[in-house]
């Protein structure tokens, strides 16, 4: 540990220096990438000169033949399960309507109250007061209700992500199988471009809230289930072995151990889900969702710049006030366990 702590010294002050094994296997290193690299260029040079171009396409096209397939397997699924996509739709639209219709139906000093009260008990009396007044500053805009059809959709969104993203990421976390599994395909969804999610969307429910509630979710589910299955792996395994030397099963091990130790990662993970579903407010627009999302796509289709920058900054105050009031809740709770 001292060598190391020298060493970390003598790079911060300029005066390191590599061993000469080290060094020599350095050199090899960037002398092997830059031989690859020249005899690629080397390579392209000769085909170019030789004018062989034409040689070097690939020799069949699959593309039509994987397109096609796609097509069909999905008419077949939307002609064959057509009755299970729209007892889904048609049970979201219900949901969500009447969600909607509640909120707008609450007055405005009520839902700035209830805020206000949240972000005090599971945050600060601070943070109470300054969620609060970013409600009101969505209201002296004009914004209250489509900020409101925006939380509707956020909610419905954010309970599916969590219901379906806690028990994978639990499932991932005590399976090594299924996290090898999953791990790959979080990754791929988590570098896929937003607007590809709006396809499965439209495809299966059309245009419309539903579909936007689809993308929404599967644009912002992958965190969740990652630090769910980070938490419960980061438990400290003398404090699961304690539980097994008392007799817990399994399932009381998880239930009353392990995620209750990995609740702020967890939480870390639900938060992210929803800034994550935030941010997709004004793709999910593209396919038919209200609310903020629309007001910005509106505006910028009328290069009305003002207004969208207004609407685009009513939906940073409600990022900000869900982003303090988690993060609130779940520093509280760990001073409690630490001071009780």
């Amino acid at each position: 540990m001292g060598t190391r702590i020298k060493q970390l010294a003598k790079l911060i002050s300029g005066n390191s220096e590599e061993l000469p094994s080290e060094r020599a296997q350095t050199t090899r290193k960037f002398a092997l990438i830059a031989t690859v690299i020249g005899i690629a260029l080397l390579a392209s040079f000769l085909i170019h000169a030789m004018n062989a171009e034409p040689t070097m396409d690939y020799p069949t096209n699959v593309g039509p033949e994987i397109s096609n397939a796609i097509d069909d397997s999905i008419d077949w699924t939307i002609v064959n399960l057509n009755w299970f996509f729209d007892g889904i739709s048609d049970n979201l639209k219900v949901a969500l309507g009447k969600l909607r219709d509640f909120l707008i139906w609450i007055p405005w000093p009520v839902f700035v109250s209830l805020v206000f009260l949240i972000g005090w008990r599971m945050a600060t009396f601070r943070i109470g007061i300054a969620s609060a007044l970013g409600m009101m500053a969505i209201g002296l805009v004009n914004l209250w209700e489509p900020a409101m059809v925006t939380v509707a959709i956020m909610m419905v969104a954010v309970s599916i992500a969590i219901v379906i993203g806690v028990p994978i990421g639990v499932l991932a976390a005590r399976n090594n199988l299924v996290d090898t599994i999953t791990r790959p395909i979080l990754d791929a969804m988590q570098t896929m471009p937003s607007f590809v999610y709006l396809v499965p969307g439209i495809m299966l429910f059309g245009l419309g809230n539903v579909a936007a509630i689809l993308a929404t979710v599967l644009y912002a589910i992958p965190p969740c289930i990652r630090l769910t299955n980070l938490g419960i792996r980061q438990v400290d395994p003398s404090v699961v072995e304690a539980g097994r030397s008392f007799g817990s099963s399994p399932l009381q091990l998880l239930i009353k151990v392990q995620i209750p130790m990995a609740i702020p990662t967890i939480m870390a993970g639900i938060n992210q889900t929803v800034m994550m579903a935030l941010a997709m407010a004004t793709i999910a627009a593209m396919v038919g969702a209200g609310g903020l999302g629309i007001e910005v796509l509106r505006s910028m289709g009328q290069l009305e710049e003002g207004r969208a920058f207004v609407a685009g900054a009513a939906i940073v105050v409600m990022a900000i006030i869900i982003d303090r009031i988690s993060q609130g809740y779940v520093v509280n709770r760990d001073d409690y366990r630490s001071n009780g």
